[in-house]
């Protein structure tokens, strides 16, 4: 019984569809109604398909995926919606930038229908009507920028023309997802006048890249000869200290070597027989200049008395006594405490 209703209502919608004059129908219309499914009662809808229902003439309901029955003659299946991802190519088309520069575009429009409802009864042809809207706009972005500005920018390019076509095909219960633009062709001349563009861009970033270059090694010498120039100087400064100290501490020695000689000396004078060890030592002292008189100089200063060694140590040995007496009483005055004298001072006289 259910499969003789089926192949009724077949028949009945075949004819039906057979009495619908050519005239009427539009090629959108023809393309929709060649991919329909018929009524036979029983329908199956595969998954990610919206099949959309009339009854009577008027739209009814959307079948979902799955088992779905409809009633014969009443109930047609009116349009059938992918909801997948849709990719439209974008015919090639010219445009003209902002400095007026005509280019050939094409692309490349994913889209997917969210509102199988508003896909099919808000406009005739969804894919026809998106595709000239995208051609549209993309003209109409286009002659915002300049040549430049569209290579440099082409993402930026792509999302202004998908927020475009979303606004316009809103209504149309499909959403754009992405736009890409696959080719830019350019006039021959201006892709000749870009080359010689990039090659002075290049030739100009060579020459500033080889006077940096040039500017750096200048500038690592001049530091170089800076830190050997203060390295130089504080090692010159470091040797001046250290040579400055070793002489202070060589006078410093000669000095307690000298003064504990003299200390030697004043102590060995004060002994028994100093006198003659002093007379001693001055004749050694004075036989040993005479005989390095001549060695340093040809100019030579000689005392009447040459000869006479004797004198000569008598003379020293007076100077030394008559040196040797002040201390003496100095010595002796910080000793004893002062006495008042009658007698007047003593004057000594030194023989010369």
């Amino acid at each position: 019984m259910l499969r003789t209703l089926c192949r009724a209502g077949g028949a009945v919608l075949k004819s039906s569809q057979r009495t619908v004059p050519r005239l009427w129908v539009t090629p959108a219309q023809q393309r929709w109604a060649s991919n329909l499914p018929m009524n036979t009662v029983v329908l199956f809808v595969p998954q990610q398909e919206a099949w959309v229902v009339e009854r009577m003439g008027r739209f009814h309901r959307i079948l979902e995926p799955g088992l779905n029955i409809l009633i014969p003659i009443l109930d047609r299946i009116r349009y059938v919606q992918s909801l997948k991802e849709i990719v439209i190519d974008i015919p090639e088309q010219s445009a003209v930038s902002l400095d007026n520069v005509t280019l050939q575009i094409d692309g490349v429009l994913y889209l997917r229908i969210l509102d199988p409802f508003k896909a099919s009864y808000g406009v005739e042809d969804p894919e026809y009507a998106v595709t000239q809207l995208a051609q549209t706009t993309m003209r109409s972005e286009l002659g915002k920028l300049t040549l430049d500005k569209v290579f440099r920018e082409r993402e930026s390019l792509n999302s202004n023309i998908v927020h475009s076509i979303n606004q316009a095909s809103d209504e149309w219960g499909i959403r754009c997802l992405r736009y890409e633009i696959k080719d830019i062709q350019v006039p021959p001349r201006v892709k000749e006048s870009m080359q010689m563009q990039v090659e002075a861009e290049r030739r100009k970033r060579a020459t500033v890249l080889e006077s940096e270059g040039t500017r750096e090694a200048a500038i690592n010498v001049a530091e170089g000869h800076k830190q050997a120039q203060i390295l130089a100087s504080e090692g010159e400064k470091v040797e001046q200290i250290n040579k400055a100290a070793g002489e202070a501490q060589a006078v410093l020695a000669k000095a307690e070597a000298k003064a504990k000689a003299i200390r030697l000396l004043s102590e060995a004078l004060a002994e028994q027989n100093g006198n003659a060890a002093a007379s001693l030592s001055v004749a050694e002292q004075y036989v040993s200049a005479f005989s390095n008189l001549a060695k340093e100089s040809n100019t030579v200063l000689l005392p009447s008395n040459t000869g006479d060694v004797s004198g000569m140590v008598t003379q020293a040995m007076t100077i030394y006594s008559t040196l040797s007496k002040p201390m003496l009483k100095v010595d002796s005055i910080k000793t004893k405490p002062e006495e008042p004298s009658e007698e007047p001072p003593v004057q000594s006289t030194s023989a010369h």
